[in-house]
């Protein structure tokens, strides 16, 4: 298993600035590329608290890209319902050669009601332009000279600049969060899936499903599964949870006012069962999160003992994308935590 960090941020001017919240983010990038951390990922997100720091993965991976030497940069997730394939497509090549084939894409279909409504775009067309991005920005990233007609966006003989510095492509993820066709169309596609396991132990047969896909589609090897945590470690198992609980807690009010839509009368056929999975996440705590295994707080032996139940509920992973400086956790903690995770945890978790 391999370990990340990733940036969610879920603050407004009220608790940070986003000079000041940026400035951590980069200086614990900095920080988990000299520790030996996999990767540094980061959202695509607008308007609210929840994620509404990072409207562009891309900006802010390129100033990690200045700040690192080793680490795989992650966008987790660009959003291609929101964005032009053309311009998703040179971003993509022109990050990658920033830096120099570290790039890793996550592509997700978006999922709160309120960036559909102030973009224009219907949340039933989803999934029809999710799959139509995805396929147009593959094109352009691996083909010379494209030419697609699609439902949403023609493409007429055109090469993509910059080509992607990793041959044929960076790695492709797919988000992927309550439907099991969503992650059954990564397997057969042979794409990397990333998800979050606040579904608790149903994340076992739904991940076994996505690798059934991937083997039954001739690709070879077993898929690539990353999971998100919120992560917090100290010496003292009581402060870890101190610290963290009311943070842990203010990030799920933020998801949950930010997806509230869903429970107040909005419907999609591409997004069924969206309302209960609200109603699920308004009766998730710190205590909840950490006894299923979503959230990693408490001493290294306690985090260790945490990850160990984490792959018994979930089934074996092959990354863990830790949110290491959630809500306003300031950056003396948050550096403490990933130096004390990297020395007491990695290390000692069984590949």
């Amino acid at each position: 298993m391999q370990f990340g960090i990733q940036f969610f941020p879920a603050v407004g001017p009220d608790q940070r600035s986003a000079a000041d919240y940026f400035h951590d983010c980069l200086e614990l990038s900095a920080a988990a590329d000299r520790l030996g951390y996999s990767h540094v990922r980061t959202v695509e997100h607008y308007f609210t608290p929840y994620g509404g720091y990072s409207p562009s993965p891309i900006v802010f991976l390129a100033a990690a890209a200045a700040r690192t030497k080793r680490v795989r940069l992650v966008t987790g997730a660009v959003l291609p319902v929101f964005n032009h394939p053309l311009k998703l497509a040179g971003e993509i090549g022109m990050l990658d050669a920033i830096s120099n084939g570290r790039l890793d894409v996550g592509f997700a279909r978006a999922f709160l009601p309120h960036e559909f409504r102030r973009f224009g775009i219907s949340p039933d067309e989803s999934v029809a332009r999710f799959r139509e991005g995805l396929d147009q920005i593959g094109r352009l990233l691996t083909e010379e000279n494209v030419t697609h007609h699609g439902e949403f966006h023609d493409i007429v003989e055109t090469t993509s600049l910059p080509r992607p510095t990793q041959k044929p492509r960076p790695k492709f993820y797919v988000a992927a969060t309550l439907n099991a066709e969503s992650f059954a169309y990564a397997g057969t596609n042979g794409f990397s899936v990333m998800a979050i396991p606040m579904a608790g132990p149903t994340m076992r047969p739904i991940l076994a499903a996505y690798r059934k896909a991937w083997r039954d589609a001739g690709h070879p090897g077993n898929g690539e599964v990353m999971l998100a945590f919120h992560m917090f470690v100290d010496p003292d198992g009581d402060r870890a949870r101190r610290i963290a609980k009311p943070r842990i807690e203010a990030y799920l009010a933020a998801i949950v006012e930010a997806s509230s839509d869903w429970a107040t009368g909005t419907t999609s056929k591409d997004y069924a069962g969206y309302d209960k999975m609200v109603a699920k996440l308004k009766a998730e705590t710190f205590e909840t999160q950490v006894e299923s295994g979503s959230a990693w707080v408490g001493t290294p032996a306690e985090v260790r003992a945490t990850i160990a139940r984490s792959r018994e509920e979930y089934g074996d992973f092959e990354h863990a994308s830790m949110q290491v400086n959630f809500y306003d956790l300031g950056l003396e903690d948050a550096m403490g935590s990933l130096e004390l995770f990297s020395q007491e945890v990695i290390g000692h978790v069984i590949a």
